[in-house]
């Protein structure tokens, strides 16, 4: 293998499952620095530069390592932290990285139970003897709790609970996609049920109308003004029978209604259509005037189409109410909109009268509330100030976008202004779990509450460590610490029973260590190392002093310093 598959191999080992972005790569390098820092600056104090140096440099590397490598960062995070002190916030990162990353539940209580083993078998080895195990072995397994499991713990929450909202997330989108089909097929049934309905009651009438006014047109008996409006209502039933065929069309599956038959042609769907409207209504015996005001400007298909729809629900309204009575209809372009207006004068009381037996479904005006509101315009219905009516309406010239409205109790997520998920995407964006687990933009206070709660977990931990640290130190120092003035008093010759009466029994880990690190002991002779009250002459030295018992006697006492 040469050199450069060698880097290959290394740097995909180092950058692990995910990208290096440049962000990454500064976070990554500046948190590296900071830990090899902190090791080697604490090192520095307490030992040699070359051990201070070799200790950062692990760290560094270690730091890099532990996203691709969790649990053998971890182990060996757990290891260094016991052989070194001064590298327990590797060991930190490494708990969380090692939370969040690796695997699987039971690998993940695998890697931190071997760590806490190494933690605790080092922790043997390098103090032993060990005065008082219980009280070292509780004071270790609180200070790992603290610096490797608490972050453990929360890193696999965290990211567990990002995995958890990620996943509802999709199945909702999934849910809402799945629903608007189903919706969409129960709508498509409805209409081809409704088509169904129209086409077998509608059509047969209008069926019937044209053939009995197409045989009546040709009654050698009627007039020509007879048979002038026995053709209107031939022709308006045919047209009749032409929308009818074009709404059955589009209820069904939008399939586009065929030819009319007998050559008719269908009437214009815009605003290209009202002067047919008008003059189908003059041609019924009614009087109507159409004016139109301003620069003709072309509508959108949807706006054209309203007008038209006004116009004709109009001038419908007002043969059925106010018969006779004469009816204006104005087109206005307008600089920013178009509008169009329909007024019928008053009816005298007979044609009232008659007027109130013609049946109405009492829809035709709301009808066209709503057709202009999906449009961008507005339409107005009301009596004028003589004892007419004016119906009016408003709509722009540009298409307007259609509002999406969900009804409030079917809205069981909430309407978002963020990109939707997936090519398809939902409606909307979020749902209701992301309220609850505060991890939305509007709720992050509660995810900056519990990393707070978790924090002070880890400081109350780290608190309750360190006072049994403190207490454990204080009980211990008595066993193992004299002043100088008793180290004087001792005389040489003296019993070793008297004189181990007066000193301390030195049955403590911090004289652990101690022993054999300073001159040669007598020959067969049994030593007691005490520490000093008193400091040394620097950081790195610490004061003892050594009684040296034989034969019933101390034959031998010594003070000096060690290396700590």
């Amino acid at each position: 293998m040469d050199v450069s598959s060698r880097v290959r191999s290394g740097w995909c080992l180092l950058k692990g499952p995910e990208p290096w972005t440049r962000r990454r790569i500064a976070g990554e390098a500046a948190l590296a620095l900071v830990l090899a820092l902190m090791a080697g600056g604490i090192g520095l104090l307490a030992t040699g530069p070359l051990r201070a140096a070799a200790v950062a440099l692990g760290v560094a590397v270690l730091s890099l390592l532990r996203r691709s490598l969790p649990a053998s960062v971890l182990l060996a995070a757990a290891a260094l932290s016991m052989a070194a002190g001064e590298t327990a916030p590797l060991l930190m990162v490494a708990a969380w990285s090692a939370g969040r990353r690796i695997v699987g539940a039971g690998r993940a209580l695998a890697a931190f139970t071997a760590a806490f083993v190494i933690y605790q078998a080092l922790g043997v080895i390098t103090l032993w003897p060990i005065a008082q195990p219980i009280l070292m072995g509780i004071f270790s397994t609180l200070f790992f709790l603290a610096v490797a499991v608490v972050p453990g713990l929360t890193s696999r929450y965290w990211s567990q609970r990002r995995t958890l909202l990620s996943a509802v997330r999709e199945h909702n989108a999934q849910l809402l996609r799945e629903r608007a089909m189903v919706a969409g097929q129960a709508r498509l049934r409805e209409r081809q049920r409704i088509a169904q309905d129209m086409h077998d009651s509608l059509g047969h009438q209008l069926a019937l109308i044209s053939v009995h006014t197409g045989a009546l047109e040709v009654d050698p008996e009627l007039t020509g003004r007879q048979r002038e409006a026995v053709g209107v209502l031939r022709q308006a039933s045919v047209a009749a029978m032409h929308e009818l065929r074009e709404v059955v069309g589009i209820l069904r599956d939008g399939i586009e209604a065929p030819a009319v038959p007998d050559g008719a042609q269908p009437a214009a769907r815009g605003t290209a259509g009202i002067q047919a409207l008008v003059t189908a209504a003059r041609a019924a015996g009614n009087t109507v005037e159409l004016r139109t005001g301003g620069e003709p400007r072309t509508l959108a298909a949807a706006g054209d189409h309203a007008a038209y729809r006004i116009v004709q629900e109009a001038l419908t309204n007002a043969y059925k109410h106010a018969p006779g009575a004469p009816i204006t209809v104005e087109l206005r372009y307008e600089p920013d909109s178009f509008v169009v207006e329909v007024v019928n004068g008053v009816v005298d009381r007979a044609a009232a009268h008659q007027a109130g037996e013609v049946v109405s479904g009492g829809q035709g005006l709301t009808g066209l509330h709503e057709r202009a509101r999906l449009v961008g315009g507005m339409v107005h219905t009301g009596p004028t100030d003589d004892g007419g009516f004016r119906v009016a309406g408003v709509l722009p010239y540009g298409a307007a976008e259609a509002a999406t409205f969900v009804d409030a109790p079917d809205d069981f997520r909430q309407q978002s202004s963020a990109p939707p998920l997936g090519d398809g995407g939902p409606v909307v964006d979020w749902n209701i779990a992301e309220k609850e687990l505060g991890m939305g933009g509007r709720n992050r206070a509660g995810g900056v509450a519990l990393g707070c709660g978790i924090a002070v977990g880890a400081v109350v931990l780290l608190a309750i460590a360190a006072g049994v640290g403190l207490f454990f130190l204080a009980g211990s120092a008595e066993k193992g610490m004299i002043d100088p003035s008793e180290y004087e008093r001792i005389k040489v010759g003296t019993p070793e029973a008297e004189v181990r009466a007066e000193l301390p029994s030195g049955d403590t880990v911090l004289t652990s260590g101690l022993s054999g690190k300073g001159p040669a002991e007598p020959e067969g002779s049994q030593c007691l190392v005490l520490m000093s009250s008193d400091t040394g002459e620097g950081l790195k030295t610490e004061p003892v002093f050594r009684f040296c018992f034989k034969d019933g006697k101390l034959i031998e006492k010594k003070s000096y310093e060690v290396a700590r």
